[in-house]
């Protein structure tokens, strides 16, 4: 009688668990429904749309191989417009109009920051946001699971790269938000460890390109380079009335600038701009995963490759592990726990790593520059 009793509660709990998945948002048996909040359109449209390219390929990939324990991978993407009020409308309506299981690529700091409350409200597990504040990981958030390194890690390499040039005297070009602030307070962290400060700090509206006021005042302490913080349209503004001026001094950018598209904006007079990256160079398949990336991207019609397809890719493999770990019965629950299993993992060549107080992912970061024709070089 007590087996059977054993046997009865166990057959009770197993259903309890099925019904449980059956009736998270998002899952059927056989499908998994993700969301995306990011520009599609105006200044910011290409990150959106080339991090969403870069997601679709993998979760091509992997549809087309029958899926993950049978579902295939819907992903569903709202036009925020690089806009906090039009993002928190966004991740509100992918949660609760289109009901979606997870939220991954999402872009921007401001954005990301604004859509916080209804991601906490309904502990939903957003994977791979493309912004690199520190905002997003201090304090901690279960909910947040980061793949990129942070603005601390980036402008500690670009700082750390001018002082081995023997460059000091640095002007920092930051938009006038979150993003903004988070890299400028990158840049100062980085200085005042060397005992420097900045020769200016100037700022740009976001989603604007009037940039005259900003760069007289940079023009006016004469530095030898210039940190950019914003996104690729401003940025290329700035770049593009220094040198008419006959500004000769370098610029330096994070990686959230949107590389191709700045070197797309800068034609010929990109040459010699250097970034930072926080993915492996996708332009060599070098590695494994860059391999990888390179022909989903191709099998779904893509041959333009870049840095931020790059990321979107690695944020679709990264939620695709977690779902696999977290096994038949998919929950938001038991995929947050499997995220966390993963220690130390090589996605092919690139490592990311979790714990139950580590969301981190990964500290990769590299320099690139904007050679002849556009093209990168490292």
């Amino acid at each position: 009688m007590m087996s059977n009793r054993k046997w009865v509660a166990g057959a009770l709990f197993a259903a309890l668990l099925a019904s449980a998945a059956q009736a998270e948002s998002g899952i059927t048996d056989r499908e998994i429904l993700v969301g995306q909040f990011a520009a599609q359109s105006g200044p910011a449209a290409e990150l959106g749309k080339r991090m969403q390219l870069g997601m679709q390929a993998h979760f091509n990939a992997v549809n087309a191989a029958g899926g993950i324990n049978g579902r295939s991978i819907k992903l569903v993407s709202r036009d925020d417009g690089y806009e906090p009020e039009k993002a928190a409308a966004a991740v509100k309506a992918l949660i609760e109009e289109d009901k979606v299981f997870a939220l991954v690529g999402s872009v921007g700091t401001p954005t990301n920051l604004a859509a916080l409350p209804a991601i906490n409200a309904a502990g939903i597990p957003l994977i791979g946001p493309f912004t690199g504040a520190q905002a997003l990981r201090e304090p901690f958030n279960r909910n947040l699971f980061h793949v990129r390194a942070s603005y601390f890690d980036e402008t500690e390499n670009i700082v750390q790269h001018l002082s081995t040039l023997g460059i000091k005297k640095i002007a920092v070009f930051y938009q006038n938000d979150s993003y903004g602030k988070a890299g400028l307070e990158g840049v100062m962290r980085a200085l005042t460890k060397r005992n420097l400060k900045p020769a200016a700090t100037v700022t740009v509206e976001r989603n604007t390109v009037d940039v005259t006021a900003a760069l007289a005042e940079i023009l006016k302490t004469s530095p030898e380079a210039v940190v950019q913080i914003s996104a690729y349209k401003s940025c290329a503004a700035l770049i593009r009335q220094a040198r008419t001026k006959g500004y000769g001094g370098q610029f330096f950018n994070v990686s959230f600038v949107g590389s191709t598209a700045l070197a797309a904006e800068l034609g010929e007079i990109g040459a010699g701009v250097t970034i930072s990256q926080v993915v492996p160079f996708p332009y060599t398949p070098s590695s494994a995963v860059v391999r990888e990336y390179q022909q989903r991207m191709t099998e779904s019609g893509h041959k333009d490759f870049d840095f931020s397809s790059m990321e979107g890719f690695l944020a679709a493999k990264v939620f695709v592990e977690g779902v696999r770990r977290a096994g038949k019965t998919l929950t938001r629950e038991s995929l947050i726990t499997a995220l966390e299993s993963m220690r130390e993992v090589n996605l092919g060549g690139f490592i990311v790593s979790y714990g139950p107080k580590n969301h981190e992912g990964s500290r990769y970061t590299d320099l690139t520059i904007i050679g002849r024709g556009g093209r990168f070089v490292r």
